[in-house]
């Protein structure tokens, strides 16, 4: 890592310590001009009190981890069929304007909504969970897909046809690399709405996980542990969605693509 890396990278850290310490002391100044009592919003100090408690027995690791694998399958058995398919419809716009109105009736729904049936269907446990952030992250990387292959340049086309490439080459050397910062856009967003609806989807028969661990605090009036839960699914949030931006640079740097 170069010293310019280095630089941005201290920048980076710093602006976030910064604003960190300016959400705190501003959930600090809320408390005292409210006069709130600690069982109506507790203070930073007694969240954190919380927070250690919970790393110390061990609790916030075991519902880390179950929520973090029922986040890993949901996303992913979302968004590789999705930039697959997307890549297919891209290509084929008389199919397109057919599957595009089914889409855009069930993309507005909320994965909630489909909550009733996703119990009756899959149980309780992790499967509901999962469900509801695929059907969270599928949609916003489908559309993106399409929409990324509809505008690639029509000169890398006639380029591939030149070469004689196969449907195969000319989806993995041509199609992909033009259309992946489209894609990119697209993990950024089903990320966010899923990462959302993980927490909406461990309070449908769940019995673990962060979302589980906010109604469970909630039920026993512990709102440090709520507040100790929410923190978390910001924090988590927050580093997927820089895992993202680390996984966009890494393609970026081994196909030469620009976003």
């Amino acid at each position: 890592m170069g010293r310019r890396e280095l630089m941005n990278l201290g920048k980076k850290i710093l602006n976030f310590s910064i604003g960190m310490l300016i959400l705190l002391l501003v959930w600090q100044i809320i408390k005292i001009i409210g006069d709130y009592p600690e069982a109506l919003l507790p203070s930073p100090v007694n969240v954190a009190h919380t927070i250690i408690e919970m790393i110390v027995d061990g609790t916030l690791l075991v519902h880390l981890q179950v929520s973090l694998g029922r986040f890993a399958a949901g996303y992913l058995l979302a968004i590789i069929p999705a930039v697959i398919l997307g890549m297919l419809l891209g290509r084929m716009p008389r199919i397109w304007q057919i599957v595009d109105p089914i889409i855009q009736v069930l993309r507005p729904v909320s994965p909630i909504a489909w909550s009733p049936f996703i119990v009756l269907w899959f149980g309780i446990g992790n499967m509901p969970a999962i469900v509801i952030i695929f059907i969270a992250a599928f949609f916003p990387v489908l559309l993106t897909t399409v929409a990324g292959v509809k505008k690639v340049d029509k000169n890398y086309l006639k380029i591939a046809e030149n070469m004689e490439m196969n449907r195969l080459e000319l989806m993995v050397k041509i199609i992909f690399p033009a259309a992946f910062p489209s894609i990119v856009s697209g993990l950024h967003l089903a990320l966010g709405s899923a990462w959302i609806f993980l927490v909406a989807g461990e309070m449908v028969g769940a019995q673990s996980g962060l979302g589980f661990l906010i109604v469970d605090a909630r039920n026993t009036l512990n709102l440090s542990g709520v507040l100790a839960g929410i923190i978390f699914i910001g924090l988590l949030g927050f580093i997927l969605d820089r895992l993202i931006s680390l996984f966009e640079r890494w393609v970026g740097s081994h196909w030469g693509i620009s976003s």
